[in-house]
């Protein structure tokens, strides 16, 4: 390995938009999501276009230097960095270009969700997206992509038309369905370990409002909230989507739910919050129709930036009463930062066939995220214990696997699981495209 020769060589390339561990400017450059990553870099490559993305894999192959990618940067995990290498930065590349007479939108690699949202907004239109405003838009799609539109349009994944990828060896291939379509199915749900995505094409949907917002309740009716989360999903219409849990208030801990209506009528969505509204005494009762921008902008005011984050998760097939008591009786414990959420993927995005994708998790289930999230003078101690007890006690009701995106990086048998009957169609794919293991977002599609 030769970093010395690797950062000249990407020194004629880029100029100043190297920037190397000891230079002014590397803190911010290297700077990730959630601050409690430590991972050093040994520099951070600023690209502008898909040929300086060819050039930086080229030259990091070519002499041996590990390489990440960071688009979004949002993962909690930090694995946007690796020590020692090279980070190949998206985030000057985030324009987006909208096709209203094909109802689609283009959008380089560093885009962010907010971009796209933001950008089709005006025209009334939605785009099946996560929830929160910073996540990248590659790394959220390649992975899967639950959201607050899945019920009705699916997952990210699910609506990506084509991308263009920067391989290992520095080529570019472009997928889709009259492309190359073992690397289309790979990016649907195999995360970022076939390349580096410069460019993805998305279906849109018209949608000009949606009615959405946030109910919340008294700790003490946590229990009766999940309860009736469970029996109001269970039934519930393509056009609705719902999140639950726990969430920290000026006063203590909340329970919520959290529902997104996308479907034209709005009285058959009403009768439905109706209904939320009795599974408890809502202290805070938010709901309204709103452009689908507005509704995301909720879940960005949730993330107090400085804070240090660890993500521990379980998918359950139901929120079974036993569930309902795990989690509100960890809730009786959460941190002033903290939160469990509760998502829920049902509708369309269950009715893929698990083989059409690399994404294999199609039976209606319910992600569990156990956020816990800390000051940078606290201890991480009681904050990680808290998520390690709480995943603990999840697990025996627990399905097999996880979505990667919230899984750890030491993880790797649980990410396997995930995929399912598509795992061994992945190594296949993953030896064919990247036989050196350039890419390694999920350590899972590595063989052993």
């Amino acid at each position: 390995m030769s970093t010395t020769d690797a950062e000249k060589m990407l020194r004629a390339r880029l100029g100043d938009r190297l920037i190397g561990a000891d230079q002014a400017g590397f803190a911010a450059a290297r700077e990730v999501w959630n601050p409690a990553v430590t991972t050093q870099p040994a520099m951070v490559a600023k690209c502008t276009d898909p040929a300086e993305v060819s050039a930086v894999v080229r030259i990091a192959g070519d002499h041996g230097v590990p390489l990440s990618v960071r688009a979004g940067g949002h993962d909690w995990a930090g694995r946007a960095l690796r020590d020692g290498g090279i980070v190949l930065d998206l985030t000057a590349m985030r324009a987006v270009t909208v096709d209203t007479s094909r109802r689609t939108a283009t959008t380089q690699g560093g885009a962010i969700t907010s971009d796209l949202v933001g950008t089709i907004t005006p025209y009334g239109m939605v785009a099946a997206t996560g929830v929160v405003g910073g996540v990248g838009l590659a790394g959220l799609t390649t992975a899967g992509g639950y959201g607050a539109l899945i019920g009705r349009f699916g997952l990210a994944a699910d609506n990506l038309l084509g991308a263009d990828v920067v391989l290992a060896d520095g080529t570019t291939a472009i997928a889709g369905p009259d492309d190359d379509t073992d690397l289309y199915w790979a990016l649907r749900g195999g995360g970022a370990n076939f390349g580096v995505v410069t460019e993805l094409r998305y279906r849109l949907h018209e949608v000009p409002s949606v009615l959405a917002g946030i109910l919340m309740f008294p700790l003490t009716e946590g229990r009766a909230v999940l309860t009736g989360y469970a029996e109001l999903v269970a039934e519930a219409r393509d056009d609705l989507t719902v999140m639950t849990g726990f969430l920290p208030g000026p006063q203590g801990t909340l329970a919520f739910l959290c529902p997104f209506w996308s479907g034209p009528d709005l009285a058959a969505g009403e009768r439905v919050i109706a209904r939320m509204r009795t599974l408890g005494h809502p202290v805070v009762d938010q709901i309204m129709p709103m452009p689908y921008a507005g509704a995301l902008r909720m879940f960005d005011a949730s993330m107090t930036p400085g804070n240090h984050y660890l993500l521990r998760s379980r998918s359950l097939a139901t929120v079974s009463p036993a569930a309902a008591d795990i989690l509100t009786d960890a809730a009786t414990r959460l941190g002033p930062h903290s939160a469990l959420i509760v998502n829920h993927f049902h509708g369309a995005a269950a009715r893929v066939d698990p083989a059409a994708t690399a994404f294999a998790q199609r039976t209606p289930h319910h992600p569990v995220e156990v956020i816990a999230s800390w000051t940078p003078d606290d201890s991480p101690d009681p904050h990680r214990d808290w998520a390690d007890q709480v995943e603990e006690a999840l697990t025996p009701i627990a399905l097999p696997g996880g979505y990667p995106n919230l899984l750890g990086p030491q993880e790797d048998a649980r990410a396997r699981d995930s995929f399912g009957p598509n795992l061994e169609r992945l190594l296949t794919l993953k030896r064919r495209y990247d036989p050196h293991t350039v890419f390694s977002a999920i350590p899972a599609l590595v063989d052993r």
